[in-house]
């Protein structure tokens, strides 16, 4: 099972996993698989291994009808059949480094102040692996992380400082699509099949020794769009790059054409987003279905590696006692609002997948509870104390092992879970537990919240979503329209119909305000931008010009230097004494 897309199909491969997990035995009215097991002895017992795949700009909605009808996803559905999936999982910023910022720390993204790609956590920050190796556990991580601050290119912060300036220039090539290779080439993502080698190879001849229970982390960059040298020197990443091999995956008469209002029609912060993303020209049909297409199939080479990962605890026998996650830090809107990329509060954009497969997780569950990434972080440390559930035919064995057990924890000890966390352990939603433990734990909310910063978007943008409202608020909540969509009824989020809702506006404004004071969040992060540019300029000295050309948006910018010059100059000028 070694090398598996790279020995010929690896539909083979899912047999095998299937008729492995298939495998099982009758408990009441309840079918088991045995991989998981209840009751391994010695360190199975007391700590689980949890392995955590985490992709870029994966669509949420493709792990569920009808979304999935558009693509091959073999194991997703292999997660979905022997795991939990949330339907109703968020980003809690659609962008990298900011989301996955949340994720690592439990925080929303106001709480750590990571506004933009380049502003993170501190690099010393201690995150939910941090407390997991702290209490014993054997941590690895591989592929891309993006959590901490300074990283990214000069034009992405630069972009987001002057998100205020009275201008309006493309920062991205048009979306496109390539084809390379041909029905034989698989490994077309090269670095990132390179970290999945590693973390596979790393199972296989490291984790099988250990003494310890462990987590492993991949990071993935697929299926986020490629980079676009064709635009020039600086240049974006608006290229959706795949092979015949995994477009063959997709199903082209299933692929939904979205719909799009006139541009005059458009809410200001969109159409800014449209014309700074290069989306408002002219699109046919087909170079929409292409782009969603590649997409797709970019999706399906990230399940391929997921399924690496699977078949190497599978392989090794560390499955049967390997809590395993899927999740992603934002999503794709892959044309949808005429749009590509994220830094959007739309579903394409903010809705991530959340899997999770493992011992004592409910096998073929679907959960529609709002959650979000900021949920990672308790309940990574709450598996990794998590006791399987009390069996009435099995009482006298747990009371015998429980008995055993206390001399264990000396090894492996319950992980606290920090009281000032913004997120909540998901563990009572999807694990098997007594009703003791359950009711022990801080229920999670009936809402979430997201929030961004950066780039793209001319204003701080704040999503609540709650059971059928997601409610969109902007900057100080007044010289911005907000949205309100019912998702049961507008699942495209075409309508706004808060005008036509206002007592439910109303009602979601304060929740929200409840939550993060946002106009003073908004106001906070205007100055950090102004302040961070003059910093930037006053660092370049002379060179500042040309620097300043160069960037991403070059290619408007050069048309009319002295005008940009201009309006950049006029900001800095706007209330001095802040």
């Amino acid at each position: 099972m070694r090398g598996l897309c790279r020995e010929g199909p690896w539909m083979v491969v899912l047999a095998a996993l299937v008729l492995l997990l298939v495998s099982s035995r009758w408990e009441g009215s309840k079918a088991r698989p045995v991989a998981w097991g209840h009751l391994g002895a010695g360190r199975s017992q007391r700590a689980r291994n949890v392995v955590m795949v985490m992709c870029d700009a994966f669509d949420g909605r493709l792990t569920f009808y009808p979304g999935n009808q558009t693509v091959i996803l073999p194991f997703i559905n292999l997660m979905k059949r022997y795991g939990t999936v949330f339907l109703s999982a968020y980003t809690n910023s659609p962008i990298c480094c900011p989301s996955r910022a949340a994720m690592w720390s439990g925080l929303f993204t106001h709480l750590t102040e990571s506004w933009n790609n380049f502003k993170g956590l501190d690099p010393n920050y201690t995150t939910w692996m941090d407390l997991m190796q702290k209490h014993g556990y054997r941590t690895q991580k591989y592929g891309k992380l993006d959590y901490t601050s300074g990283h990214h290119s000069v034009s992405n912060r630069v972009e987001a400082w002057t998100r205020d300036v009275d201008f309006l220039l493309r920062q991205e090539g048009r979306p496109m699509v390539n084809l390379t290779g041909n029905k034989t080439f698989v490994r077309v993502m090269e670095e990132d099949w390179q970290n999945t080698d590693k973390a596979a190879s790393w199972i296989r001849k490291e984790a099988t020794n250990f003494s310890q229970p462990f987590v492993l982390y991949l990071g993935l960059n697929l299926p986020h769009p490629y980079p676009s040298p064709s635009t020039g020197e600086n240049f974006g990443s608006s290229t959706f790059l795949t092979s015949p091999y995994w477009l063959e995956k997709v199903t082209y008469e299933a692929i939904k054409i979205p719909k799009w209002p006139p541009l005059s029609d458009m809410h200001p912060v969109d159409y800014y987003s449209s014309y700074t993303k290069n989306c408002t020209g002219k699109f046919t049909r087909k170079e929409i279905r292409d782009i969603r297409a590649f997409y797709y199939a970019m999706c399906a080479e990230t399940d391929a590696m997921l399924g690496e990962i699977i078949s190497a605890l599978s392989d090794t026998g560390l499955l049967k006692r390997t809590i395993v996650i899927f999740t992603a830090d934002h999503g794709e809107l892959a044309m949808e609002h005429q749009q590509f990329y994220k830094m959007s509060m739309y579903e394409a954009s903010s809705h991530v997948p959340l899997l999770v497969m493992g011992p004592n997780i409910k096998a073929h569950h679907h959960l529609s509870n709002v959650v979000s990434l900021a949920d990672i972080y308790p309940t990574m440390l709450d598996a990794a104390s998590m006791k399987p559930p009390v069996h009435r035919s099995r009482m006298q064995i747990y009371r015998l092992m429980h008995s055993l057990q206390k001399q264990f924890n000396k090894d492996i000890a319950r992980i606290p879970i920090p009281q000032n966390l913004s997120g909540y352990s998901l563990i009572p939603l999807l694990a098997e537990m007594a009703e003791d433990e359950v009711s022990s734990r801080r229920l999670h909310p009936t809402w979430i919240l997201s929030e961004f910063h950066g780039c793209n978007a001319n204003s701080s943008t704040y999503m609540l979503r709650t059971d059928k409202w997601k409610y969109i608020a902007y900057s100080d909540g007044h010289s911005v329209p907000p949205q309100l969509f019912d998702l049961s009824a507008d699942p495209d989020e075409l309508t706004n119909i808060a005008t036509t809702f206002p007592e439910v506006t109303y009602s979601l404004d304060k929740k929200l305000c409840s939550i993060v004071n946002y106009p003073r969040i908004s106001a906070s992060v205007h100055k950090y931008n102004k302040k961070q540019f003059i910093n930037w300029k006053q660092s370049l000295g002379q060179n500042y010009s040309n620097v300043i050309a160069n960037l991403r948006w070059h290619q408007d910018w050069l048309k009319e230097p002295r005008k940009y010059k201009d309006a950049i100059h006029r900001w800095l000028q706007m209330n001095t004494n802040e």
